[in-house]
């Protein structure tokens, strides 16, 4: 068996190639990271058997993603390997020595000695949702924070109207009020018919009339600033919530397009759908590589910690959530 280890980095990697002796069988090359040093890498590979070939890569951020689905799409084994390993491995060097060569032939021995799964096109999609699932999160979070600082605008401007809705300001009617009027004093000063058309169309007839002259009563006697400045933040921040909520829609879309074919059993779990589903399988990778329930259970950091010195003994426990424990184990059955 021949190892292939790859050293990443930005711009350019460095990869060699050893027997299962750890023997070079050929000296360590640079590759730029682009096509032409791709293939590079792959006529390297060429005067070699691919049955023999398995290819190791250290994870880093995601400087190998692009090179990783490049190997498998051509049909090569490649392993990603945790850099916690590969830094035990580099500890245990007596000369404190660390260049992008060396760093190859560490690989080298950390595929020799810790068991390795090859990567396929089901992990990469996983990878996918992963990637999505983080951008998900990233685009709530702007939303969050564009939420509060419109909530601090209508305290301003109306601050009687987080109340006259049960749901409070962050829904479609009040949006669109908002966006056309965004203080009291323009809500007080609109055409009860107009008012009482957009709140029926915004809110699907949920709302009529007597909603529309309550409103404008409540905003005839507000105390709400009539500062153009705050009226102005008011309708740009429901904007970008708007556009942030097409986004957070369209990568839901796409997180569910690619989990719907993965056809997972963690599908089958009450309350998990396209969303959390794909954003759990995007953390954790492909679950056949877990044994048992209790080492994904370790992975996601809920296992007990447990602490002896001589007749001192104790248990530190991170997180205690017997469901999660009855879920996991339900998943791998």
């Amino acid at each position: 068996m021949i190892y292939v280890d790859i050293d990443i980095a930005k711009f350019n990697h460095f990869a060699s190639d050893l027997s299962s002796d750890v023997e070079i069988i050929l000296q360590p090359f640079k590759f730029t990271n682009d096509y032409d040093g791709f293939q590079k890498l792959i006529s390297k590979l060429n005067s070699f058997e691919k049955d023999s070939l398995i290819i190791g890569l250290e994870s880093k951020a995601h400087y190998d993603n692009n090179l990783v689905e490049f190997l498998v799409s051509n049909n090569n084994k490649v392993c990603v390997i945790n850099p916690i390993q590969t830094s035990t491995m580099r500890k245990n060097n007596i000369r404190k020595t660390k260049t992008d060569k060396v760093d190859t032939l560490i690989i080298a021995k950390t595929l020799l000695m810790y068991s390795h799964r090859f990567f396929t096109s089901y992990a990469i999609d996983l990878l996918h949702l992963k990637n999505l699932g983080r951008f998900r999160q990233k685009l709530i979070k702007q939303r969050t924070r564009l939420k509060i600082q419109l909530m601090s605008y209508v305290d301003q401007s109306f601050p009687e109207l987080q109340y006259f809705f049960k749901s409070g300001i962050h829904m479609d009617t009040c949006y669109a009020l908002l966006k056309e009027s965004p203080s009291a004093k323009t809500v007080a000063s609109m055409h009860l018919t107009h008012l009482t058309h957009l709140l029926q169309l915004a809110s699907h007839g949920h709302f009529k009339k007597d909603t529309a002259v309550n409103l404008r009563v409540l905003a005839q006697k507000s105390v709400g600033s009539n500062d153009s400045s705050i009226s102005i933040q008011i309708t740009q921040s429901i904007e970008q919530i708007e556009l942030l909520d097409s986004k957070i829609d369209k990568v839901e879309s796409e997180m569910a397009h690619i989990l719907n074919p993965v056809d997972s059993v963690i599908m089958t779990i009450p309350s998990i759908n396209a969303i959390n589903g794909g954003m759990i399988l995007g953390k954790i990778g492909d679950i056949t590589c877990f044994s048992s329930s209790s080492k994904l259970l370790a992975f996601a950091g809920l296992d007990h910690a447990a602490y002896q010195s001589e007749n001192f003994s104790t248990n530190n426990t991170r997180m205690s959530n017997i469901v999660q424990n009855l879920y996991v184990s339900h998943w791998l059955m």
